[in-house]
Order: structure tokens, then sequence, then C-alpha cells
């Protein structure tokens, strides 16, 4: 049988290791919550998107690594947002048609058409609009 120090010293190095994953668990660049359905998109399949696609070279995006470009504005809280691209209501369904294709929406604007298929759209916005 453990002596009473021994449980003691146990129970702290138990505290003491999960202390900082408790405590640190909600820092960093607010990261979206996980959705997962083809009509919806899957949030974490759209930061791979977001990465491959190269949208972090013109835009700063929580979350997603290298992502701190300039060019566009900040995705930061972008479920917040009411309007994209300063005359889309903010919705799944127009994000999704923005970030597919962005010249056919507003032709001669300064984001490219990535050749993105509409479930890696969707996966792209899941992930967006879990940026609270």
């Amino acid at each position: 049988m453990m002596s009473r120090t021994l449980l003691r010293l146990a129970a702290r190095l138990i505290w003491i290791l999960a202390c900082p994953v408790l405590l640190l668990g909600g820092c960093g660049p607010s990261a979206p919550k996980p959705e997962r359905s083809s009509t919806v998109g899957d949030a974490e399949a759209g930061a791979i998107w977001i990465g491959r696609s190269g949208c972090g070279s013109c835009h700063q995006i929580p979350g997603i690594m290298h992502a701190n470009g300039l060019v566009g504005p900040p995705l930061i809280h972008f479920s917040r947002r009411t309007i994209i691209a300063g005359y889309l209501p903010n919705t799944r369904e127009n994000l999704v048609r923005w970030i597919q294709h962005p010249q056919r929406l507003a032709p001669g604007n300064a984001m490219p058409e990535a050749g993105l298929t509409d479930q890696q759209a969707r996966d792209i916005a899941a992930y967006l609009h879990g940026l609270e």
C-alpha cells in the first residue's frame, strides 16, 4: 500500500503536469469549432486547404501557420462580419461562391481564382465561419 506522502507527491505531480494544459488550452489564435458535413463543410479540412491554397500570403488568418499576409483583409473574427468583399451578405453560401469564384462576382478585384472545388470551398468556409 502507498504511503500518504507518496500519494500526495503523486497527486502534486499530476496537478503540475495537468495545470498548463488546462490553463493554456484556450490560449492562442482562435481556432474554429470543427463541423463535419458535405453541405456545411469540414473546418479541419478547411484549415488544410487554406494552407495549401496560399490564402495566408494575402490574409492574416488565426490558427493557420504563416498566414500573415497584408494584401487582403485580416480574417480575424470572420464569423462576426456582416459583409463579404464589401457587398455580399456574410452567409455560408455567399462565402463559398466568393472563395470559389471571386473574379466572377467582382471582376478585377485583387483576389485570384484558386481553382478550388465546391467541397474545398465549403471546407474553407466552415473554417472561416468558425472564427469568432
